[in-house]
């Protein structure tokens, strides 16, 4: 039937709804897929949503909307949602003929005010988890609905997504590559994906079916509106619906579900084997979306609702594609409070119940105790910037620990926060902006090169490449080992290149076979010799390569992943060194430390190491620092730091006596300054130059008063407090000294003087 020629326009549904409801407002009218939808704004109240069938429509199905809204209605004590309004006569579906003819079925639902998700931005977490929790709160209010209609076959239905296959034509070669992907993914699974429980769900909760709280800070979502895409389906898909559109916008989408899958559990406990299949349906309802938009290019041109998730469906999908199914399970898994990978409980408690020996890996050393060596962000070991960059001061530092500790290894690394890693390939955009890998999973042993190292498991060889081109390991060998129930892999980087001679994948070596020798700092990107070691539950199709390092953001999964190679040595040498949390930090400064001292931000941040523009907190994450007060040439500058170190060795005393190093600085600044400005006073900070000069112009002049800026602040000394509105006309204040006297801040938007 022709689009045009059913539509119906805004005069005529405030003329349907004042004649069968009796209600009298203004009609807006809303995009819909079948409906047509109105909002009707009327002068007392919020007002109502008008919905008016198509001629075809089913009763049947119109009445199953009607029915599970009043279950919802009952069933939902805290849910927001839809309230049905009966007709004048008393019936939950109205009907009127059209002027064509046709009979048309009408349905008055009340108005949920607030804003449409796709109208909110930006989409934080906070709003993305309620948006979990509200559809999991709906999901258990519709446990025990039911309806033949929840039955109906439905294109929108993931179950039933397969019939994508038969609209492959309808794509070019890229596109048909990525849906046969994911269409291959989800028909193997079937069997399983057939047993998961199943019920009623609301299977639409995308952009313009979500309305938000009208709150600019911190706003929740409110409610769910338009059921007409409710069916009986697998529980999962309902969560995976609400991921699909929720997700869009999002350079990395499984990190934007993550808040969406938490909250959806809360408020509906998830079962594991539902989350092994959300990664394929999520998958399969942005393939329904963009198999419906190619075929309705052709069905209704005219219809622009029917093409507005087309875009976006096609650039998560795409982004999808790039993410292993395992890696964003074990995400899921871990939004839940499950243990990320299924196997880790089971490889803990099976290597605590084993001992193993660092001779185990280097049997021809002879050293069996450690030396901890710390490389984190805030080591001050490693020292500046410029010392790590220096490979050749690096080695030598390594060296004098061999010599300082001849009976022991220096090793450690395992989950350390490493800002040592500056290539861009550890970089990328996150959902917040840069990210970088910091977190090392491995541990790193420090010996000299050639130094043979022992498979410490019989094993299967599954990688043995130069993996030097991105500096990350140099020569790999990484093993498949399978012991009693449990299967894993141990990774040995930074090998030789005549380590990978001979060695082929499939190629078996035994427990306390020689795997290789440790590379030369020109086989490993001119690091100093070491022995890169790491345990993993699984390899995610990796072949060439493996992550050593991981983002913060994702450290929980890693951990879970890569487990703590220690747990095989049992070294208290190795064992992970606690740091103070930053709770325990701010209940001592509570204590014992002035409130002059205020901390910045509501959740303060720990800063351990500056470096040019940027501040590093204790996980090697990046602040761009656009609030510091003193360090005009960036933190850490090396010239400054330089200086600094040299005159701190040599002398450090006051002005008292003669010195070279402050008449030539004095020179320096001179050759700035124009001949009237010859004398210069040195001062250790603004509030100490300010509190001079306002002592310099009092002894000139005489006079006691000072004419300064309104919300002005010049320091926090106390004279400079005196003129500093900032301070006493602020919280607290006490208003203008006697000899202060203040002046308007020109403004040239808002203020009183704008010129």
């Amino acid at each position: 039937m022709d689009y045009t020629t059913i539509k119906i326009d805004s005069q005529q549904a405030e003329k349907i709804v004042l004649e069968l409801f009796n209600v009298s407002g203004k009609a807006t009218p809303l995009p819909g897929e079948i409906d047509f939808n109105f909002r009707i704004k009327i002068a007392d109240g919020e007002g109502y949503i008008l919905k008016i069938s198509r001629p075809d429509e089913d009763e049947k199905y119109l009445d199953f909307q009607q029915q599970l809204l009043q279950h919802v209605q009952r069933e939902g004590k805290d849910l927001i949602s839809p309230r049905v309004i009966i007709d004048k006569k008393g019936n939950t579906i109205a009907s009127f003929t059209d002027d064509a003819g046709n009979l048309r079925k009408v349905r008055l639902l009340t108005w949920i005010s607030g804003r449409l998700w796709s109208s909110v931005n930006p989409h934080l977490e906070d709003l993305r988890y309620s948006l979990g929790e509200q559809s999991g709160k709906l999901t258990h209010a519709l446990q025990g609905f039911d309806h033949p209609q929840a039955y109906r076959e439905f294109d929108w239905d993931i179950a039933k997504s397969l019939w994508t296959k038969e609209h492959l034509n309808l794509f070019n070669e890229k596109e048909k590559e990525m849906i046969v992907f994911f269409l291959n993914r989800f028909e193997k699974v079937q069997r399983s994906y057939s047993q998961l429980r199943k019920g009623v769900v609301h299977n639409d909760a995308n952009d313009n079916n979500v309305i938000v709280s009208e709150e600019l800070i911190h706003p929740k979502v409110k409610a769910a509106i338009d059921y007409g895409d409710a069916v009986h389906t697998q529980i999962i898909n309902d969560l995976a619906v609400t991921c699909a559109y929720a997700v869009m916008h999002h350079n990395d989408p499984v990190e934007a579900a993550l808040p969406i899958v938490k909250g959806y559990h809360t408020s509906f406990q998830l079962e594991e084997i539902e989350l092994e299949h959300l990664y394929n349906a999520i998958a399969m309802r942005l393939v329904i979306s963009v198999s419906k938009s190619a075929v309705n290019k052709h069905k209704e041109p005219d219809n622009e609702y029917l093409l507005i998730s087309e875009k976006p469906a096609w650039e998560v999908l795409e982004k999808w594609r790039t993410i292993d199914p395992d890696f964003a399970h074990y995400c899921f898994r871990q939004a839940c409070g499950f243990t990320p990978h299924p196997d880790e409980t089971k490889f803990s408690n099976w290597a605590n119940l084993n001992d193993f020996r660092i001779t185990d890996l280097f049997p021809t050393i002879k050293k069996e105790k450690i030396h901890p060596l710390d490389l984190s962000v805030a080591s001050k070991w490693l020292g500046h910037q410029k010392d790590f960059d220096d490979l050749d001061l690096f080695q030598f530092k390594i060296d004098r620990l061999h010599k300082q500790h001849p009976e022991k290894v220096p090793a450690g690394g395992y989950l350390e926060p490493r800002a040592v890693y500056t290539s861009p390939e550890y970089d990328k955009i996150g959902n917040n902006g840069r990210e970088s890998r910091t977190i090392h999973l491995g541990v790193d042993f420090w010996l000299p090169a050639d130094t043979p190292v022992h498979t410490m498991f019989d094993g299967e060889v599954v990688t043995a490449v130069n993996d030097a081109g991105d500096k990350e390991y140099g020569g790999l060998v990484i093993l498949k080992h399978r012991i009693d129930t449990i299967e894993f892999y141990s990774l040995y980087g930074h090998l030789s290149l005549a380590s990978l001679k001979g060695k082929e994948v499939g190629q078996t070596f035994a427990k306390g076979q020689c795997i290789g020798f440790l590379g030369n700092p020109q086989e490993n990107g001119n690091w100093a010799p070491h022995l890169h070691f790491q345990i993993m539950l699984s390899m995610f199709g990796y072949s060439i390569d493996y992550p050593g390092v991981a983002y913060f953001n994702q450290i929980d999964v890693w951990k879970s992943i890569c487990p703590d190679p220690n747990l095989l040595f049992k070294s208290e040498a190795l064992q992970q060194q606690e740091t103070t949390s930053n709770v325990k930090l701010i209940q001592y400064r509570k204590q014992h430390l002035g409130k002059s001292l205020s901390l910045q931000y509501k959740v303060p941040l720990k800063m351990v190491r500056g470096a040019g523009q940027y501040l590093m907190d204790q996980y090697g994450r990046k602040y761009l620092d656009t609030v510091n007060n003193v360090a005009h040439v960036g933190h850490e500058h090396p010239e400054v730091v330089k200086a600094g170190q040299e005159q701190m060795a040599l002398l450090n005393t006051n002005t008292r006596y003669l010195h070279d190093t402050i008449n030539e600085l004095a020179r320096e600044l001179l050759e700035t300054l124009p001949p009237e400005l010859s004398v210069l006073h040195f001062v250790n900070s603004g509030s100490e130059a300010n509190e001079l000069a306002i002592r310099m112009v009092k002894a000139a002049t005489g006079e006691r008063d000072i004419i300064a800026s309104e919300v002005g602040y010049h320091g926090n000394s106390n004279m400079c407090i005196d003129i500093s509105s900032y301070k006493f006309d602020g919280k607290g204040g006490k208003g203008a000294p006697e000899h202060t006297h203040i002046f308007p801040l020109p403004d040239a938007f808002r203020g009183k003087y704008r010129g």
